[in-house]
């Protein structure tokens, strides 16, 4: 939601895409068109590159995916990499946003604009392979990551994300449009949830059951 609000927010353009065979086989529909599931988006104005996920990065593509994201980094002489994550939160009302940063520099800055350093722990996915890669090449890497219930879909952790963006990187990217954004999202992805539903069962009746079947 975070990603997607800012590209609105900043007019970013469609640039391209990151494919591979083992991604699931599902395209995306804005504007009546259709887009592949990976996209690649560039505000020339506010020289940003923001890559774009309609699914969760399955584990046994992470490390391909963020090599390769990895080598663009280096392709296009980006100077900053920053990504958005989650924490479980400790409280309802927590709004503590903590940052990870591959140097001491990008942890310094994170933490003048009032995010907390993580000095202990674990971190995964793609974001975290980042940050290891951009600690070899002394590249600044700043990992936001965002208390959240993941049961939940709550416009204000999108606001937190947003917030600290904002600091980081010297935007002003208006939030007031956000909880009405999300609320239509949560609706489409409820209708996604009982569509796939709806089309497992009917794969099914239609195999019999029994039957293999790639869905069980």
């Amino acid at each position: 939601m975070t990603i997607s609000y800012i590209i609105d927010k900043l007019d970013m353009k469609y640039i391209g895409y990151i494919d591979s065979d083992e991604f699931p086989p599902i395209i995306s529909i804005h504007g009546s068109k259709p887009y592949p599931p990976v996209r690649l988006y560039h505000s020339e104005k506010k020289s940003i590159l923001a890559t774009f996920s309609e699914f969760a990065i399955p584990v046994t593509l992470v490390k391909e995916l963020s090599e390769k994201l990895y080598s663009m980094v280096k392709e296009k002489q980006i100077s900053k990499v920053i990504s958005i994550g989650g924490i479980p939160e400790k409280t309802e009302d927590d709004k503590t946003v903590y940052a990870i940063a591959s140097t001491p520099d990008a942890l310094k800055e994170a933490q003048k604009e009032g995010l907390n350093p993580v000095t202990e722990g674990v971190s995964a996915g793609v974001s975290a392979l980042m940050l290891f890669h951009a600690c070899e090449s002394d590249i600044p890497d700043t990992n936001i990551l965002v208390p959240v219930n993941p049961s939940i879909i709550d416009p204000e952790y999108a606001e937190l994300a947003i917030n600290s963006i904002n600091k980081l990187l010297k935007l002003n990217i208006d939030i007031t449009e956000l909880e009405k954004e999300a609320k239509e999202i949560e609706a489409k992805i409820r209708d996604m949830l009982k569509k796939s539903k709806e089309t497992h069962d009917n794969y099914k009746n239609a195999v019999g059951v029994g039957a293999p079947s790639m869905y069980a």
